[in-house]
């Protein structure tokens, strides 16, 4: 993985969209720790710059998906712009910025025998505000302006992973959001492309 690479690539699609606030964004995502962060601490892409990576695949996957469905449902260009594409997937895991802490953990090796292996932990400590309503937070105190539409998007990108069952609220507001605003469904879908597809691993086929 060219973590130069992917920063350009990902700083190329934010700033294409021509966004008040971008450039304010990009400086604060950088002391954030955003640029050098992993994507998780124990699957994909979980190396440094791997949340980078993540994002701009999912923002490939996202416009991929968003081209793709414009040849089956063509209304979907009145109600879901490229710009809110880029903006939703390439945006949606701002939350992990501050969320990994480097750690060595004991692991088996592939003759079973434990070794020390170098990765992340993961802590709340910083900001406990959850997932994407989190993300939404940070991106809003950083000067991005956004549309309802990319902030529900970004709230809802996990899914059913993302909604308090015990809360009513939680899975109609859920409902809500995918049945109003096409782009819920495009980055939840990018995103669970992106780590799926994109971003497997021969090591993680290889652990089932």
């Amino acid at each position: 993985m060219d973590i130069k690479k992917s920063k350009e690539e990902f700083l190329e699609l934010l700033r294409s969209t021509g966004r008040d606030g971008v450039e304010d964004l990009i400086s604060g995502l950088e002391d954030m720790g955003f640029f050098e962060a992993p994507a998780s601490a124990n699957h994909h892409l979980n190396t440094e710059g791997g949340l980078v990576q993540h994002s701009v695949n999912t923002c490939k996957a996202a416009l991929a998906v968003w081209e793709g469905m414009k040849a089956l449902e063509p209304g979907l260009k009145n109600e879901v712009e490229r710009d809110s594409v880029i903006i939703a997937s390439l945006l949606h895991d701002v939350c992990k910025s501050d969320i990994y802490v480097r750690s060595v953990r004991k692991r088996k090796n592939a003759l079973g025998m434990w070794e020390d292996n170098e990765g992340y932990k993961v802590t709340y400590r910083n900001f406990p505000m959850g997932h994407g309503e989190k993300s939404v937070i940070l991106l809003l105190c950083n000067g991005l302006e956004m549309t309802d539409a990319e902030m529900l998007a970004i709230r809802w990108h996990m899914g059913a992973w993302g909604i308090n069952m015990n809360s009513l609220e939680d899975q109609r507001s859920y409902d809500a959001s995918r049945m109003l605003y096409p782009l819920v469904a495009i980055v939840q879908a990018a995103d669970s492309l992106a780590a799926s597809i994109m971003e497997r691993s021969g090591e993680e086929q290889d652990e089932l």
